[in-house]
């Protein structure tokens, strides 16, 4: 072979073993990049809601510690018609706002009545359960009316609705205003003799006393309180969230599946305005 041919040879293998190594780095460059646009594709935010499992029917913990409850089954529902991914996790009533507030949450439910004082801190969906406060005695009380509580001994929900109810007939600073952390505490206490009278959701009364037939209480109505809205809450300003839930809140009372869902806690479908007269409740 002559020095020329073997000149060209060379340069021919080497060409061909720089054309190999091009089609290789090729090759391992764009494997990474298909990988790259793989992982960077976002992965759907699953929303904390923060609710007090101390509440049945509405939201409690069951025997396999299980947050379940009709609440919980409206946001589920909720939350498929919408399309958002949702995760609950207990929550104690006293730092649940906070919660929110502080963006550990991201959403709450947990019977929260919409206040014209918690607006100013939240915003809230459309009302999606309707609710009465109740009175609870026991069964050879003389009390008829929320007015002869003004000197008796209350146990109430601290941070609730029937503790802003029974703090305006008593003084905020009562010494007869009995506070506990959930409402079936103050009711373990009525029952134990430790109050005169309990002012709660008649929803959460009634269900204690379906599962607690010791209990021998009588209950109480009063067309003096006065009519509340259990409304799902966001942070304020977050109107991107608020419009999905009250898009996916309008879309299971259009096709059914709010009703359905109240029939199973409550034994009938909701009324036009909300929940139905066997199932009114007052909120937290």
């Amino acid at each position: 072979m002559t020095t020329v041919t073997l000149r060209r040879f060379i340069q021919a293998g080497c060409a061909a073993i720089a054309a190999f190594a091009l089609v290789g780095c090729s090759k391992q460059a764009s494997e990474p990049t298909a990988s790259a646009a793989a992982s960077a594709a976002p992965a759907a935010q699953v929303l904390t809601v923060g609710t007090d499992a101390t509440y049945a029917p509405f939201e409690w913990q069951n025997e396999k510690g299980q947050i379940v409850g009709f609440d919980i089954d409206v946001v589920n529902a909720v939350a498929q018609k919408a399309g958002l991914q949702v995760k609950f996790v207990n929550t104690p009533w006293e730092g649940i706002f906070n919660a929110l507030n502080q963006g550990d949450r991201d959403l709450l439910v947990s019977s929260i009545t919409i206040t014209g004082e918690r607006k100013q801190t939240m915003d809230f969906t459309d009302p999606y359960f309707d609710a009465n406060q109740l009175i609870a005695v026991p069964a050879d009380s003389k009390v008829t009316r929320f007015d002869d509580l003004k000197t008796l001994k209350v146990g109430v929900q601290n941070g609730t609705t029937g503790d802003e109810a029974v703090s305006r007939l008593q003084g905020k600073n009562s010494a007869n205003i009995k506070r506990f952390e959930s409402t079936p505490l103050a009711l373990k206490e009525l029952e134990a003799g430790g109050v005169d009278a309990v002012v709660a959701d008649n929803g959460v009364v009634i269900n204690y006393m379906a599962n607690n037939a010791g209990s021998k209480f009588k209950t109480v109505s009063d067309t003096a309180f006065a009519p509340e809205h259990y409304g799902i809450a966001v942070r304020k300003g977050n109107t991107a969230l608020l419009a999905q839930l009250n898009k996916g809140l309008a879309g299971i009372k259009a096709d059914g599946t709010y009703d359905r869902i109240h029939t199973q806690y409550f034994g009938s479908a909701a009324s036009p305005g909300g929940a139905s007269p066997q199932a009114a409740s007052a909120a937290k």
